[in-house]
Parts: structure tokens; sequence; C-alpha cells
């Protein structure tokens, strides 16, 4: 008991540390409030902690009298662990973390007016879900009877199958796209092609941001002329508005859109209007941060990628951090130039590809088992990596079965959240580096509470159900709650079998079909890297790189850390509408003499690239000496001298 207590505190004062070092990584901690840290923390501690909860409970009911095996716990600990676990993530995904990420989005001034309008907005949302369940409701009592039990049931149903359809979609996606960019990563060459491929459409999304941002600094400008009317009783509020723009004392900026276009200013300042237009500027605020983080870690990947592909010659390599200073343990380096290049050089790709190959097994297996857990329970393969010991009297599941358990369930997990920042459904929530808007970090706050509960339940599903599964503390909290109707039953039995769409239409690419017979379905930001040579080309690309690497683009990236960890002073869009770097829309051919151009056979198909290639090199290939003397001297026949 002892042991098995302290290993368990001492793997949440682990998952604790994990999480204060990824809050502190995304999050401006002196700046955010302190509500936000501690809700943020909870939904993200919470839910971890049931990666390391989930094993223990199954090793707890596999174990008897004779003994057990790996990390055990009482009944009543592990019950109270689920009550709290459960409950709390539950009321932060449905309650807390949506007000709060209102609350943030809010524009108002007064934080009693933000709390209502957060209020107003969730009871909306909150009322059409209630009025779409009241079928449920209807239901549940027919089948289960009136009583408080059956209403339980339902939201935790509700919720559970609303949270399984968004995580097995997100994770089908997530099990191919995670082996496929290990793959490609492992290939340095042609990640910088890559790259390249990426900076036109990085560098217009950052043009389109910025020039946003300036149309909304150029009202503020406007307002904040206004020094009559309705606008003095809010001069307080539109000075705030000046100084989160950042606009100079002088009320005009060079280089802006004031010369071009004025914005429209209403003649009657209301505070209705106020709050818009605070709403539209922290919006644009935190989508060029997003989009500048963006195009400095690509510009900065495909410098260090650039430098690897370098050291080859010279057998020495350091990178050059461009944007930012080294921190602490980045000076702190154990190798050398020489060992370095060894390691980025040769050591690394494999690395890359082995645990690629390794992902890509476990994705299989995952697929696999999803499919026939319900129909062929001893085909499943995943039970047996877990249960080691099956007809053991100590004990089914031991601490090998365990560790291995947390690490398929921490798989499918981080399949789903890698899925939550491709799918641009939810384009406006990003993690950004120290610059995390209060409303993206609830977001992914939230659907990290909102996930892990039916991925992990979904995960449990796999074992055997009269030996482990229904003996354990998490089928009797959750799972009898989950099955209490033959509706919701069956739904979690053969649901997951619709993984296969998912991972096909990632494997397959069929967002890209979709997209061109109907119009749409370009809603994953990967399959952008596929159509980048479309919209840009790999040379714009490369151009576009060097010369933000050596500052002639807008030499300004230098004061990105003059807003409080947010780029404010950076004068890009209207520097280089005016004087930088012009896109090129010229058209460009499909296939061209450059050994970089090997990469975009795959858009050709093979069989239509082999022709290419073959074609290409009988058309530049010179024929030797002797073959021109032996030509010469032979005479045509009349047939072929074109006569």
């Amino acid at each position: 008991m002892i042991p098995s207590a302290v290993f368990f505190a001492l793997c949440l004062v682990f998952i604790a540390v994990v999480t204060l070092l990824l809050q502190r990584r995304y999050l401006p901690l002196r700046s955010t409030p302190e509500y936000l840290l501690v809700s943020t923390f909870l939904g993200l501690f919470l839910s971890s902690s049931i990666i390391v909860l989930v094993p223990i409970d199954l090793a707890s009911s596999s174990s008897t009298d004779d003994g057990s095996r790996g990390i055990v716990l009482p009944e009543r600990v592990l019950l109270v662990a689920w009550r709290i676990s459960y409950w709390l993530c539950f009321v932060l995904t449905w309650a807390i973390l949506p007000i709060l990420l209102s609350y943030s989005d809010s524009g108002h001034r007064s934080p009693q007016k933000r709390l209502l309008q957060s209020l107003r907005e969730n009871a909306r949302y909150h009322l059409i879900v209630l009025s779409i369940g009241a079928v449920g409701l209807i239901y549940f009592f027919l089948s289960s009877g009136f009583r408080f039990y059956s209403i339980k049931g339902l939201l935790v149903a509700l919720s559970y199958c609303y949270a399984l359809f968004l995580a097995i979609s997100l994770m089908g996606h997530g099990l191919v796209a995670i082996p496929r960019g290990l793959f490609h990563a492992s290939s340095i060459s042609g990640t910088l092609l890559k790259l390249q491929r990426q900076a036109p459409r990085a560098y217009d999304k950052l043009l389109e941001a910025t020039s946003n941002l300036e149309a909304v600094e150029s009202e503020v400008v406007l307002v904040r002329q206004r020094k009559s009317g309705t606008a003095l009783e809010f001069q307080e509020w539109i000075e705030e508005l000046a100084e989160m723009a950042q606009v100079p004392e002088s009320g005009s900026r060079s280089g802006g859109l004031l010369g071009s276009s004025r914005p429209s200013v209403p003649s009657v300042i209301t505070e209705e209007y106020l709050a818009a237009l605070t709403q539209r500027l922290k919006l644009c605020i935190h989508r060029r941060a997003r989009f500048l983080s963006e195009w400095e870690n690509l510009v900065q990947s495909a410098a260090d990628a650039q430098s690897i592909l370098d050291s080859k010659s010279s057998q020495r390599l350091t990178f050059t951090k461009h944007f930012s200073s080294p921190t602490l343990l980045e000076n702190i380096s154990i190798l050398n130039p020489y060992t370095r290049h060894l390691f980025y050089f040769h050591l690394l790709p494999y690395m890359r590809v082995a645990v690629a190959t390794l992902l890509s097994m476990a994705s299989i297996m995952i697929v696999w088992t999803e499919v026939v857990h319900s129909y062929f329970p001893k085909a499943a393969v995943i039970r047996y990596t877990v249960v080691h010991h099956p007809s053991s009297s100590s004990g089914k599941i031991g601490f090998a079965g365990q560790c291995i358990s947390s690490l398929w369930i921490s798989y499918m997990c981080f399949a789903a959240y890698y899925s939550l920042s491709a799918v641009k459904v939810w384009g406006s929530y990003a993690l950004v580096r120290r610059g995390t808007s209060a409303s993206s970090a609830c977001f992914y706050a939230s659907y990290a509470a909102r996930l892990t509960v039916p991925l992990a339940y979904n995960f449990v599903s796999f074992l055997p159900e009269e030996d482990i599964v229904n003996k354990s503390v998490f089928y009797t909290f959750l799972g009898k709650l989950i099955n209490l109707t033959a509706i919701s039953e069956g739904f979690n039995d053969f649901f997951p079998v619709l993984v296969l769409i998912p991972v096909c239409a990632s494997l397959f690419n069929w967002y890209r079909r979709i997209k061109e017979i109907f119009g749409f379905g370009d809603v994953v930001d990967e399959q952008e890297e596929e159509n980048a040579f479309e919209t840009g080309g790999w040379r714009e690309g490369r151009d576009l790189i060097e010369r933000e690497l050596q500052g002639a683009t807008t030499g300004a990236f230098s004061s990105r850390a003059s807003g409080g960890g947010v780029a404010r002073s950076m004068n890009y869009g209207s520097a280089s509408a005016a004087g930088g770097p012009a896109r090129s829309t010229a058209p460009r051919s499909l296939y061209t003499d450059e050994p970089a151009e090997e990469e975009h056979e795959q858009d050709e198909g093979v069989l239509r690239g082999f022709v290419h290639r073959v074609q290409n090199t009988l058309d530049t290939v010179q024929p030797p000496r002797w073959f021109k003397d032996v030509t010469k001297q032979q005479n045509r026949p009349r047939w072929m001298a074109g006569n």
C-alpha cells in the first residue's frame, strides 16, 4: 500500500510539473490573470492524471486475495479519485472554461458586463443543447424510469457521445499525420523544400493579419481624435484602446492605412461600438502575433535545415538564433560542432524513421482494434500487450502492462490533440509561445479535459470485459451510466469503427478530392503543404526566406519584445506593400530541370512523373564524340532526309 501510494503521488507531482512547464511555454505568466492560470492548470492536470489512473484501476480490479501485480490502490481511494477527476473535468469543460473563454473575448471594459455577456452567450448555447437533448431525456425516462439517476445518466451519456465523436474523428487523422510527418522530417532536403513551399502562404497570412490590424488601429486613431460629444464620456476607455494599439501621441502612423482608406466611425460613440472595437482589436493583435510566430518559426527552421545541409562539406554545424536569444538550456550543450553535425546530419534522420515506423505500427494496431474489438474480441491485439498474465491468480496486469497501457492512452490522446492544431474549423484559436491568448488557452484546456475521458474509456473497452473491465471502478462509476440504455451501449461498441473515415481521408487525401468536387473540404492545414507549389512556389519561398534572414525585407523583427511578449511595433504589412519584395504572379510550369523539383512527382502521379523524368534526361544528355563521328560517316536514307 505505501509503495503504491508513493508512486501514485510521484506521478501526480510529475504531471503537475509538466503542466506548469507547458503553461510557462505558451502563456505570458506575468500578465495572465490568476483565475485563468488556475482553471487551465486544473483542466490539463486532471485530464493528464487519468492517463495514470486508468492503469492503476485496471491492475487493482484484476488483483485477487492471493496477491496483486504492479501498482494497486484500494477501491475507495480509486472511487474518490474518479469522482474528483471526472466531475471537475465535466464542470470545467461545460461551465467554467467556456465562461472564461467568452469573458476573455468580450470587449466590455467593466468586469460585470463582460461576465453578463459571457453568461448570456453560454446560456444561449446550453439552451440549444438542452432543447436538442429533450428527446433523449424522454427516451431515458421511458427506458429507465423517472428518477435522478436517469437525468445524471443522460448528462453523462450525451457528454460522452459528443466527446467520443470528436475524439475518434481527431484521433483518426492524427494516427496518420504523426508518423507521416516524422517520415517526411527524416529527409533534410525534403524538409527544407517543404518549408520553402509553405513560406509564400505564411507570408501572405502575416501580411493580411498586419493589414487588418492597421485598419483597426487607424479606426482607433480616428476615435481618439474625437474631442467632443459622447466621446468625452469614454475618454479613459479610448486612451486604453490607444495604449493597447500603441498609437503614438501625434495620432498618426507612418506607412499605415490612414492615407489610403479611412475607416468609417459612427457620429455617436456608444458603449456597444467601443466594446466591438475592443474585441476586434484584441482579435487582430493575437492573430498577428500568431502568424508572426509561425513565420519566424518557419524562417528559423529553414535556416537550421540549410545549416545542416551546408555542414556536409565542412563537417561542422553551428545553429544561429535569428529572432531570439538562446535560452539557458540551449547555451549548455554537450555537443561540439563536429558531434552536432554527426547527430543532426547522420543520426537524427534514422532516429526519426525508427520512431515513425514504431508509431505507424502502433497506429495500425489501434485502428485494427477499434474495428474488430466489438465483433471479434479475441482479435483485438492491444489487449495482449496489456494483459500479460491472463490465467494468473495474483493479478492479470502487472507493472509492465500498466506502463504499456499508459503509453497507449497517451498516444491516442496525443493524436487527437495534434489534430486540434491542424483542423481549420477552430482557426481563431492557436498556441503561440509566450503569446497565447486567454481564449485560446481556455479552448485547448477545455478540449484536453473533454477528449481524455472518452478516449480512456474507449481504450478500456479493448480489454476483456468479464475478467477486467466490469470489475474496474472506472466501469462501475462511469460505464454503467454510459450503458444505461441500448442506444448508448451500442454507440460505444460500434461507433469507433468509423475511425476508418478520418484515417482514409488523411491517408488517401480525400480532403483535396472533396474540395475539387464540391468546392469545400480544405479543413486541414496539412493539405496546404501539398498545394503550396500552386500558390507560391518553392523559389518564391526561398527568396522570401533569404531576404528575411539578410534583414532586407523589413528589418523590424528586432523589436519583437516591445509589446509584452506580443509583436506590436512591426510595420510589416505597410513596408512590404510599399517597397518590400513583390509577390510574383507569373505562371510556373509543373516540371523544370531543377534537382529540387523531384519532390513534385508525387503531385503528378508515379507513371507521369517517371515519363517526364526519362524524357527530360534524354533531352539533356550529351552524346560522346565517337558516336557523333559514326553518325556523320553514315549516309542517311532518303526517307529520313525530310524531303
